[in-house]
């Protein structure tokens, strides 16, 4: 089955991806970015650690940058776009349980009730997985990611979610890669729900994303090989996770890490806290214009602990509002 995008959104998605942009002309390597202090900041650690002959030189295999998915590659206002998806997935089964409608946590997101959304509890997520993540094999689970992406829009911005993905990353996306960096998503989000439109949008493959997971087990459906998910959380790729995740799946500690929320703090930290230079990023939204404006006491994105020592730990906030020109790609 295809990804649901356009030839032309594809297209441009994979020039991104590999470089071939205008954005990567030497005299503009960031075009979206507004000369500032951020800027500055990503031009010189990206020189220090690229250029031979540096005190701070990496060579390639250890140039390695994480990236949080939420917030920091896209807009997670007014609820995670996982969480969306889980809603359809509950409003579509809906029918056939009319339990949930009294239920929590299934009242919760059948309302859109935000503050009960974020809430829920480990015993809560559960219930969830196991109504709409499992019990089917990767692929099918695959599939219903591919079909839901490729139709569902953005309620503000009336546009696909893979179109509401923030211009300024992605030029940095491609700027590093174009400087040897090896970029991955390191995300609270599902592994598999990420996989299936990570590279049209980002340029970042299957085999470099990092997220919780469920667990699977090894079938056989007549003769065919598959792996079913199951009704069972295995691994949640936030908070303190988020640097074990990192360990499993890299094996190397980072050199630069960006993220939006304080689920970002532990790899910020894990990432900053290595030998030699390195490059901590948190994506501060201030934007209610063009996007969204929120911190302290946002029920998504929460942003206070990290943002409260981002000074003393030397990590660079990008103010969304002051520092880039564009948010989104443009129409087409």
């Amino acid at each position: 089955m295809r990804i649901g995008f356009r030839p032309s959104v594809r297209l441009a998605a994979l020039l991104v991806a590999f470089g071939m942009n205008a954005a990567l002309a030497a005299d503009d390597p960031l075009p979206s970015w507004k000369d500032g202090a951020s800027r500055k900041a990503i031009l010189a650690f990206v020189a220090a650690v690229t250029e031979p002959g540096s005190p701070d030189f990496v060579a390639v295999p250890g140039r390695i940058a994480v990236f949080d998915n939420d917030g920091t590659l896209w807009c997670e206002q007014p609820m995670y776009p996982q969480a969306v998806f889980i809603r359809d997935r509950l409003r579509a089964m809906a029918p056939g349980h009319p339990e949930w409608k009294r239920e929590q946590p299934f009242k919760a997101l059948l309302e859109d009730d935000r503050a009960a959304v974020a809430g829920i509890a480990e015993k809560g997520l559960v219930d969830i997985v196991t109504a709409t993540h499992a019990g089917m094999t990767s692929e099918e689970f695959s599939a219903l990611v591919r079909d839901w992406i490729a139709t569902a829009r953005h309620p503000r911005f009336r546009r696909p979610y893979t179109r509401c993905v923030y211009q300024p990353m992605l030029e940095l996306l491609a700027y590093l890669r174009a400087h040897g960096f090896e970029t991955f998503l390191v995300s609270g989000g599902g592994a598999e729900f990420m996989r299936v439109w990570a590279e049209p949008a980002y340029g970042i493959p299957p085999d470099r994303v990092v997220g919780s997971t469920v667990r699977t087990r090894y079938e056989l459906r007549g003769d065919t090989p598959v792996l079913m998910r199951l009704p069972e959380v295995d691994f949640v790729d936030d908070h303190a996770g988020k640097p074990v995740g990192i360990g499993r799946a890299i094996g190397r500690r980072p050199l630069a890490a960006f993220g939006n929320s304080d689920g970002d703090y532990e790899m910020l930290r894990y990432v900053t806290a290595g030998p030699g230079r390195r490059l901590g990023l948190i994506v501060h939204h201030t934007d209610a214009d063009r996007e969204y404006a929120y911190d302290r006491d946002s029920l998504v994105g929460r942003l206070a602990r990290a943002l409260d020592e981002a000074p003393a730990r030397g990590w660079t906030v990008v103010d969304m509002r002051r520092d880039w020109k564009v948010i989104f790609p443009a129409e087409e």
